[in-house]
């Protein structure tokens, strides 16, 4: 049986160049249950395909703040 995955946009600030974009998608895909994550500082949010069975929003919220980056409302 295949896991369900979910896409969630989330609404990230302080992304300002390419490396902010690596470093964020990085990050998040090293998450268990994250299949990937697509960052783009342009439109200032990460697009997040994950597993909510394995990892759920707000840990997601919570590690994109660890790296630097603040989550916005």
């Amino acid at each position: 049986m295949r896991d369900e995955m979910t896409r969630l946009a989330i609404p990230v600030r302080g992304m300002h160049c390419a490396g902010c974009e690596r470093t964020l998608r990085m990050a998040l895909t090293r998450l268990d249950g994250v299949h990937d994550a697509k960052p783009d500082r342009h439109a200032e949010q990460v697009t997040v395909n994950f597993d909510p069975a394995r990892v759920s929003e707000e840990t997601l919220r919570e590690h994109i703040d660890l790296c630097g980056f603040e989550v916005s409302a």
